[in-house]
């Protein structure tokens, strides 16, 4: 069942993203960063990531991406458990491999800011051996 709801999360995530001025099927892997604040989830962004060395800022809709989110957790925290601070999900679309990590208590980690953007996107980019 893990995997299933991993894959509708991937799917959920690759459907409602956006990427300004960047072409939506060119990319072949991606990070996105899921936020939960107070409790709640409220956000999805990250990075597409292209085979000539593009990379480009993207997010995908809270509010269609919801379900498939509260559907993923839970399947990892029981009815009254907090939620992690953050989920990073990274995709490889030409292997189909995928990795989602939690940070349960850095609300720093995984931040993006003007003087990091460029370590963390690179940082973020999936690497499976």
């Amino acid at each position: 069942m893990a995997a299933d709801v991993a894959a509708d999360l991937i799917r959920a995530l690759i459907d409602t993203m956006g990427a300004p001025g960047v072409d939506g099927d060119g990319w072949e892997s991606l990070a996105i960063i899921l936020e939960f604040p107070g409790g709640e989830f409220n956000e999805a962004h990250g990075y597409l990531y292209r085979p000539d060395g593009v990379v480009a800022a993207m997010a995908s809709d809270p509010s269609a991406v919801g379900p498939a989110v509260t559907a993923y957790t839970d399947s990892h925290y029981r009815l009254g458990e907090v939620l992690p601070r953050k989920i990073l999900v990274q995709f490889d679309r030409t292997t189909g491999r995928y990795d989602i990590a939690f940070e349960e208590a850095d609300e720093a980690r995984w931040k993006v800011t003007p003087r990091n953007f460029r370590e963390l996107r690179e940082e973020l980019r999936p690497k499976f051996n």
